[in-house]
Formats: structure tokens, C-alpha cells, sequence
């Protein structure tokens, strides 16, 4: 593993742990030759995803910036970390076991607006806003009917 601070290509396992939920394993390193620390981890990935960009354009499947949906959508929201993990690793098992190789972007985002939909109302209702592209409050105000009747609430109630 290469060393982030310094390039050198050697480095030294000093922990391993498994992390979210053992679907990874957390190693901490240090590199030998300038004494830098860092963290890496390790997944299996059962195949290599490729992301149909509506444009046609494909690019390759990154976890991390599924990750980043997630933490925008729920930015200042009371949702726990591991809780956004087991969302995101939930999904790319999903997609990775669908025999699929490349995945339109529009089933990634239908797949995180349903997990966001059980994680965060207003996290559901950001992301909504910007994968539906709303123009317009009656945009939002139908989100919201949504929202209101998978609670069983009544939209006027607050």
C-alpha cells in the first residue's frame, strides 16, 4: 500500500478490525520510512460496476461518492454513521449481485431515495429535490404527500 504522505510503496500493518458490520476490515498502517500513520480499508467487491451517466456517458461505480449522497442528504441530521454504512453497503451488494455489470444512475438513485426514505424524512425530501430536479413548491409539497402517507399523517398536520 502506497504511503499517502510520502509515496514510498512499502508499509506495515500495525491493527486490523473488522468494520461495518465485518463487511470490511479496518487496517491501520504506518509507513517504515517517514513514520506516517494512516488508516485503509478492505472490501470484497464481486465485480467491477460501471455507471450509465444519463448522458450515455460511463464511468466507474465509486462507493465513496454514494457515501457523500448520503452525508448531504443528512447533513445535521440525528442519523447515526453506521446506520448511512449499512444503507450504502446494502445497496452496492445489491447492485453488485444483480449479474448486472453497468447500472443506469437513475437505479442508484431510486435505490438511495428508497433507503433514505426508512433513514430521514427531510434527508428523503433533500435528495428528492435535487434527483427530481424539482422547479417548482408543488414539487416539494408532492414529496410531502408521500412522505405524510407512508406515516399515515395528514399533510395540513405539523
Amino acid at each position: 500500500m502506497r504511503c499517502p504522505y510520502c509515496g514510498s510503496l512499502d508499509s506495515q500493518v500495525k491493527d486490523s478490525r473488522p468494520a461495518e458490520d465485518s463487511s470490511a476490515i479496518r487496517r491501520r498502517r504506518i509507513c517504515p520510512d517517514c513514520g506516517g500513520r494512516f488508516t485503509t480499508f478492505e472490501r470484497v467487491q464481486l465485480r467491477e460496476l460501471m455507471v450509465i451517466k444519463k448522458t450515455g456517458r460511463k464511468v466507474p461505480f465509486d462507493r465513496e461518492k454514494l457515501v457523500r449522497s448520503f452525508e448531504i442528504a443528512l447533513r445535521k441530521r440525528p442519523v447515526d454513521r453506521d446506520r448511512i454504512e449499512r444503507a450504502v453497503s446494502g445497496i452496492v451488494r445489491r447492485l453488485e449481485s444483480s449479474g448486472d455489470t453497468e447500472i443506469p444512475s437513475e437505479e442508484i438513485g431510486l435505490q438511495v431515495l428508497e433507503a433514505l426514505k426508512s433513514l430521514d424524512d427531510v434527508g428523503f425530501i433533500r435528495y428528492a429535490s435535487v434527483y427530481r430536479d424539482f422547479t417548482h413548491i408543488e414539487d416539494f409539497t408532492q414529496v410531502l404527500s408521500e412522505v405524510n402517507a407512508k406515516i399515515g399523517r395528514d399533510p395540513g398536520d405539523h
